[in-house]
């Protein structure tokens, strides 16, 4: 659509300033992300009703045990001979596409992820749909960006804009769009980035609202209000919260291993949807986002959550059974993503942290019955614990469940439990579950100025390929007579398969360049001297630096992952791209 518009980024260039042409595109991001929400979601309740809508409730059923695999196959066979590229991890792939990609995220982007994880989760996968769908916003932000010829800077923020908007549209939650945006995103804050993120957000926001109502997405009514006896029983919550996260997040870290290790789609894909299969029959309120469970835990009806289960009207195995739930909760959302399905942690995060909260006020009221801890309020703040300690982002699990429930009479606690769930979680794990992936290859875009800059900058672009190559049995006449043509004064000495041996300095061979009786009876392996240090072309730009300070060098060569020869850095070119990185980072 954008593309047949060709008119427009021209006029727009003449006629508006440059923040009000950001801010135009940001109103644009904003309409294309909600539209890409609403329909996404309409296609996962779709899918999902037209599957499990007349199912008995007081019994088992076997669909459960079919649905989910045809769902993760359908979702892997769409990925692999379709799209045929990686979609998983949505916000992983954001961060990796603004702290590698130069903000460019492909435009398959755009529908791709809303098809996967339509199928994956109407079918009953174990995960969100929130990941997929800030990817799709995203990617949305990029494309934008590109066709009206944004530069990298403005693309970033388009991305930004994307994301907020797709949160805050399938959420109805455009504060915690931009919150999330800015705790997990990392988009710095500044006011060239404010005002088109929550453009962005409201607008989305705003066109949710005209498609399907202004309704929050849980209805939850309380008039309790908080007091000083509270902080104790809010606070050992967000303890709770925080540790059962770093359950979550490590748990699901090792199993994506597990699958990472099995041979062929198929062997995924069968060993996937038996896990989710079997889970989902033992306990069905896995099947799906798992937000009818949400719904009813906070409105009372937590008796109703044994529904199509084996424990179906026997209300003393309640705790217990949504106490297993905690446990595999994870196995079923990573065997969900493992076996080839589409989806994200949103979902998981919210639906264990109202379980979580649920049990904690149970017990909690079994054991000190004179501190009441309602089992409905604590349901809405686990939620927002777990979401905190999950993202490491306490401020989007705070208005996240604020705006989800209209609950901003729980300010206070939600906060409290937000920041001990944080505080807990950054104790063992320093990053969050998106970003680990991207902290363990140094590749982790940060608010941190000089590791930011270092991770926006690449090794391949300050790179100098052009100087011509040695050999070991060259004369000292062939040569000058190569180097000659040059200007650098360090030159490359190689095998003939490419590789290093040495390098020649011109500069340390003053005394015998003018001496030309001396060229016959030498050759460069009498000439050539070892490196200082050797670079490799997958270093991270941190080591880099360091290496040079470490070795007071002026240029090193680069050599790839097999030892052959790509080309030299310069320190000068080096800081040269970082102060010019700088500069872009720093411009508002």
């Amino acid at each position: 659509m954008i593309a047949k518009i060709k008119v427009i980024p021209a006029w727009c260039a003449t006629h508006l300033s440059e923040r009000q042409y950001l801010v135009l595109q940001a109103f644009i991001v904003g309409v294309l992300a909600a539209i890409a929400a609403t329909a996404m979601k309409w296609l996962i309740e779709t899918i999902s009703h037209a599957l499990t809508g007349g199912l008995d409730i007081t019994v088992s059923n076997w669909r459960y045990l079919v649905y989910p695999v045809i769902g993760i196959a359908l979702s892997a066979l769409f990925i692999r001979f379709i799209v045929r590229d990686d979609i998983s991890h949505g916000v992983t792939k954001i961060l990796y596409a603004i702290s590698r990609r130069q903000g460019h995220i492909k435009a398959h982007n755009m529908w791709s992820s809303v098809v996967a994880s339509a199928l994956t989760i109407g079918f009953g996968g174990s995960v969100g749909a929130e990941s997929p769908i800030a990817l799709t916003g995203s990617a949305i932000g990029s494309d934008v960006g590109r066709r009206f010829g944004m530069d990298h800077r403005t693309t970033m923020i388009l991305i930004g804009c994307g994301a907020s908007a797709a949160v805050a549209a399938i959420f109805k939650a455009p504060i915690a769009g931009l919150v999330f945006t800015l705790e997990v995103l990392m988009v710095d804050l500044t006011m060239a980035s404010l005002l088109p993120l929550l453009v962005a957000s409201i607008t989305a926001t705003c066109v949710t609202y005209g498609i399907g109502g202004g309704d929050a997405m849980f209805h939850f009514q309380t008039s309790l209000s908080f007091e000083v006896k509270d902080v104790l029983s809010v606070g050992l919550l967000g303890v709770c919260c925080g540790l059962l996260s770093l359950y979550f997040t490590r748990t699901m870290s090792r199993f994506e291993q597990f699958f990472s290790r099995l041979p062929g789609m198929w062997t995924r894909i069968l060993t996937g949807g038996a896990i989710l299969a079997g889970l989902i029959f033992l306990f069905p309120s896995l099947y799906g986002e798992g937000y009818n469970t949400v719904e009813l835990l906070l409105n009372g009806r937590a008796q109703e959550v044994l529904n199509n289960s084996l424990f179906y009207g026997r209300s003393e195995w309640l705790i217990p059974y949504l106490g297993l739930i905690l446990v595999v909760k994870v196995f079923a959302a990573t065997a969900t993503n493992g076996g080839g399905g589409c989806g994200g942690t949103f979902a998981p995060s919210l639906f264990l942290g109202c379980i979580g909260g649920f049990v904690f006020s149970t017990l909690w009221n079994s054991y000190f019955p004179s501190l009441q801890a309602p089992e409905t309020i604590f349901a809405l703040l686990g939620m927002a614990g777990v979401m905190s300690g999950v993202f490491h982002a306490p401020l989007t699990g705070v208005f996240l469940i604020a705006e989800l429930t209209g609950g901003y009479g729980l300010f206070m606690p939600l906060l409290i439990v937000s920041v001990a769930s944080y505080l807990t979680i950054v104790a063992f794990e320093p990053h969050s579950i998106y970003a680990q992936r991207l902290a363990r290859r140094g590749e982790l875009l940060t608010h941190h100025k000089d590791n930011a800059i270092l991770t926006l900058m690449t090794l391949d672009a300050v790179i100098d390929k052009r100087q011509p190559r040695l050999t070991p049995d060259m004369s000292m006449a062939k040569m000058v007579q190569v180097i000659s043509r040059g200007t650098e004064y360090m030159f490359p000495v190689v095998d003939v398969g490419g590789a290093l041996i040495g390098v020649v300095n011109i500069n340390n061979l003053r005394h015998l360049m003018y001496r030309t009786e001396l060229y016959r009876q030498y050759t460069v392996e009498q000439l050539m001297e070892k490196p200082a240090q050797v670079l490799r072309t997958n270093d991270a730009m941190r080591l880099v630096m360091d290496t040079f300070d470490d070795t007071n060098a002026t240029k090193l060569p680069v050599l790839d992952e097999e030892g052959r020869f790509v080309g030299f850095v310069s320190k000068n070119t080096l800081y040269a791209s970082y102060r010019q990185i700088m500069r872009d980072f720093s411009e508002e």
